[in-house]
């Protein structure tokens, strides 16, 4: 299937959170929390968390998902009715932990900030670029590439599972990689191919790219944003720069 990127949606909030592994402080991690605060997901407002070993990092979670959800109101003077939180940095063996724990957190801060019965649609994504799978296309009696916003959602994905791959990039030489993404929570009313056009969409709009990249723009800005303070600054930036993309 291939997708295309034209899709509308309204008081909606996307989100990236992905981590990295301080390179001075041993035992401690960086967790950078990214979420966008308009209708064309061009404006974002960013959080750390740091996680020492032994320590919880959930509760960290639902303290940037509280800032930011306050960011919101403050700008659009109102909450997002849907919240689509891109989770990067899992591996196979750690989705039980993610969804026990760190989506029971975002969801435990979403009853405590939203009054009872109104609690927004939560979709929860884990997306994995560190995969083997390689997909191609017949295309004039020859294999090749699949164009970009090709979706495969059968047939090589589980059957118990809500996921697909996206190809969101061409390449010039070798095999295009696919992204992985698995939808862990969905308690909205979107469509199968809505998300994943959503999906699509959103890896057009990285700002230090012209083209598509790889992953949704969310992700890619809380990779930069965990990049850098686990590189480079190590301790809490100043929240005067947290509405810029200071990170870029």
């Amino acid at each position: 299937m291939f997708l295309c990127c034209a899709l509308q949606m309204k008081n909606c909030m996307v989100i990236g959170f992905d981590t990295y592994h301080d390179s001075v402080n041993k035992g401690q991690s960086v967790g950078g929390f990214v979420a966008s605060m308009n209708d064309s997901f061009t404006r974002y407002h960013s959080r750390v968390a740091f996680h020492h070993t032994g320590q919880e990092l959930f509760d960290q979670i639902g303290q940037c998902m509280t800032a930011c959800l306050s960011e919101y109101r403050t700008i659009n003077g109102r909450l997002p009715s849907k919240l689509i939180f891109y989770r990067d940095g899992v591996g196979e063996g750690q989705l039980n932990v993610v969804k026990e724990h760190e989506v029971a957190q975002v969801k435990r801060c979403l009853n405590s900030v939203y009054p009872q019965g109104s609690e927004p649609q939560l979709v929860f994504i884990v997306v994995t670029k560190r995969i083997n799978t390689r997909l191609f296309m017949r295309f004039q009696g020859a294999l090749r590439n699949p164009f970009p916003g090709t979706v495969i959602d059968s047939e090589v994905t589980r059957p118990e599972k809500f996921d697909f791959f996206l190809v969101s990039q061409s390449v010039r030489q070798g095999t295009v990689t696919p992204t992985y993404y698995n939808v862990i929570e969905d308690s909205s009313t979107m469509r199968v191919d809505h998300i994943q056009r959503l999906t699509y969409k959103l890896t057009h709009l990285y700002y230090n790219w012209p083209g598509t990249i790889r992953v949704p723009a969310p992700c890619q800005y809380a990779h930069k944003l965990a990049f850098l303070v686990g590189q480079s600054i190590h301790v809490q930036p100043s929240l005067e720069l947290a509405n810029r993309l200071y990170f870029l």
